[in-house]
């Protein structure tokens, strides 16, 4: 092997992943797998795609090993291959909210009159939780919430929202957190507990951003109280 076959080789490997993940509909696929394992008809449900174009993006990711998957019956489940698919899809983030400043611009111009906690001090919350101060709620689905999810947090899925509003207390703040900074199920959330009096926030960060900054992340089964 020469050496110009040996830089082709190794580097041609390394652009798969960049083909791979070059479209913004799998890199919202990879963002979504990263909240859990999922069945292809939950991530066409979740990227807004039918499941024929579902399956084919997905068929890229695993082309490439950033997915597995699995079949149950007949349906087939995927999952981010590891953990450094995630960290993977976090320093991506990172990098392009870095270089575009419309990032950020567009954010701000979406979640206008929405309040946001961005400068959270975790253990403050984790501590106010813990004491029953305010109220944490995962407005995720239960799946996403029983993979990993904030500790003292709340399972009370946005669909779920409405009806469990009679559940939650009136003199406690409430701080709602999803899938992360992009995510509009927490923003819907807010918006709606704001609406019926309640005092509530929106907390940037996932389970993903908490990890990563080192908080820990509990797990279980989905409860209501």
């Amino acid at each position: 092997m020469t050496a110009r076959h040996f830089k082709d080789t190794v580097y041609e490997y390394f652009s798969r992943i960049g083909k791979a993940t070059s479209s913004p509909k799998r890199l919202e696929i990879l963002d979504i797998l990263c909240q859990g394992e999922k069945s292809v008809e939950e991530i066409a449900r979740n990227a807004q795609l039918d499941v024929k174009n579902a399956s084919a993006h997905l068929k890229v990711l695993h082309a490439a090993r950033l997915v597995a998957s699995r079949r149950e019956g007949k349906r087939v489940y995927y999952a981010v291959a590891d953990a450094t698919v995630a960290d993977y899809w976090m320093r991506t983030r990172t990098i392009a909210e870095q270089r575009f400043a419309e990032i950020e611009r567009t954010a701000k111009c979406f979640f206008t009159d929405r309040e946001i906690m961005v400068t959270l001090d975790r253990q403050a919350l984790l501590g106010k939780a813990r004491r029953g101060e305010v109220v944490v709620l995962d407005v995720r689905p239960h799946s996403e919430y029983e993979q990993g999810h904030l500790p003292y947090a709340r399972s009370v899925p946005l669909a779920e929202l409405e009806r469990q509003m009679a559940t939650l207390p009136r003199n406690k703040q409430i701080v709602a957190y999803c899938r992360g900074p992009y995510c509009v199920l927490s923003a819907e959330a807010t918006d709606m507990l704001k609406e019926r009096g309640f005092r509530a926030v929106r907390l940037a960060d996932g389970v993903l951003e908490w990890r990563a900054a080192g908080g820990p992340i509990a797990s279980g089964p989905a409860f209501g109280g």
